[in-house]
């Protein structure tokens, strides 16, 4: 990688600022989200998390399916922000989709019943995790990304326009792109009114 793994964890925010510029080739955008599916860790090993990664036309599609939808419920005389917000998006580079396979948690939830209610939130931190591994090593390699939540509100498009499986539940949307500022400045809470050490 460009950078170190604590560099790359400092580094990474959340860029807004991106061109549809890349600063690595398609091939080891595909290869960073393949090593991440691959080795991110998921509760009883359910590798319940699927990836979609939508780059050129195919990025552009889903902000333009994104504009339609939120243009049908946003008032008029408000829609101009969100546009612009949504153009910003549009503009970048790629998208990565994360999704959870609602199959492999039931199947979970039926073999083992005892944990049925945690087994949602377990992939929950399964799919948080695949999030934070990718946007990191995107960073690393000189990217800007932000995390985007449009779903529920587009699932059932995206699910159509790209044929993907009904059990299928998208959770977030990661945009990134070579960044044309830098993140702006981030406040950090007290670490020691956020952690405990016992010895």
């Amino acid at each position: 990688m460009a950078t170190d793994f604590w560099t790359a964890v400092q580094n990474r925010r959340s860029v807004y600022t991106l061109s549809n510029e890349s600063t690595i080739s398609d091939e080891r955008i595909q290869e960073i989200v393949e090593d991440a599916i691959k080795h991110s860790p998921s509760a009883f090993n359910s590798q319940s998390t699927r990836l979609v990664v939508l780059l050129g036309e195919q990025h552009n599609k889903l902000w333009d399916i994104t504009t339609s939808v939120l243009k049908s419920i946003v008032p008029a005389d408000q829609f101009e922000s969100t546009q612009q917000r949504l153009n910003g998006f549009r503009g970048a580079y790629g998208t990565v989709l994360f999704f959870e396979d609602e199959s492999v948690i039931q199947g979970l939830q039926a073999a083992f019943a005892t944990y049925q209610d945690r087994f949602p939130t377990w992939a929950q931190h399964t799919n948080a995790i695949h999030q934070f591994v990718i946007w990191t090593a995107l960073e690393a390699e000189g990217l800007g990304a932000n995390l985007q939540h449009y779903n529920p509100l587009i699932d059932e498009q995206v699910k159509s326009e790209w044929k993907l499986p009904e059990n299928w539940s998208l959770v977030a949307q990661l945009v990134f792109g070579k960044p044309t500022a830098p993140a702006g400045d981030k406040e950090f809470k007290p670490v020691d009114e956020r952690l405990k050490v016992f010895k």
